[in-house]
């Protein structure tokens, strides 16, 4: 596995934060900053390198629900933080080459929709009786194409859903030099190279806990 290229790790960070509604992200540290301003997430800052002011800014910050995020390894991350700040994630920052593979068919019963603001889709899976059984977005922006938060309900998984979400807003993509990006979980990672995903990265991601 690679080192993440900075370019790619800010165009994933400034769509996910438009995907969100969140401020765009700011240069701090070295890093980036984004004020996420949510009960459970303050702030996130993302490095692409364990840099000095990654070090500085871990034995200056002392509150919970700050991310201090690195596109390496956890370990290279955790040594240079003090011991209050825990590893709270895990995950894969990850890209896809080539034409979009063949999905499944959509089960009887389902139906698909996207729907489109500006530069923003989600698609979403509902069952016959209108409930949510999978959703997605995805961004086109700053010259990269970002998915972001692609949940399929527990009661409708594994049955190809997560896979039509994606192929749906994979087909949303204008430019075709826009590279594909997303962040996985360990799950999600698992499917994605189901369908043609590779690993670019990983990410680690530092927390303070909140006292009891």
């Amino acid at each position: 596995m690679g080192r993440a290229d900075p370019g790619l790790a800010y165009g994933w960070l400034a769509a996910r934060s438009l995907a969100r509604a969140l401020p765009a992200p700011v240069e701090d540290h070295g890093g980036w900053r984004v004020d996420s301003g949510q009960p459970s997430e303050l702030k996130r800052y993302l490095f692409v390198e364990p840099v000095e002011g990654l070090r500085i800014l871990g034995a200056a910050i002392d509150e919970p629900y700050v991310m201090l995020k690195l596109l390496r390894p956890a370990d290279e991350l955790m040594r240079l933080l003090p011991s209050r700040w825990h590893l709270s994630g895990l995950g894969w920052m990850m890209t896809r080459d080539g034409a979009l593979p063949h999905g499944p068919e959509l089960p009887p019963g389902y139906a698909l929709d996207v729907d489109r603001l500006e530069n923003i889709f989600v698609a979403t899976i509902r069952d016959a009786t209108g409930i949510l059984a999978a959703r997605g977005h995805a961004v086109e922006a700053g010259g990269v194409f970002v998915y972001d938060r692609i949940v399929t309900e527990e009661a409708h998984r594994r049955r190809g859903l997560g896979r039509l979400i994606m192929l749906a807003l994979g087909r949303c993509r204008r430019s075709a030099s826009a590279p594909e990006l997303l962040v996985a979980t360990e799950s999600g990672r698992a499917l994605y190279r189901t369908i043609g995903w590779r690993d670019l990265s990983s990410l680690a991601t530092a927390a303070i806990p909140p006292l009891p």
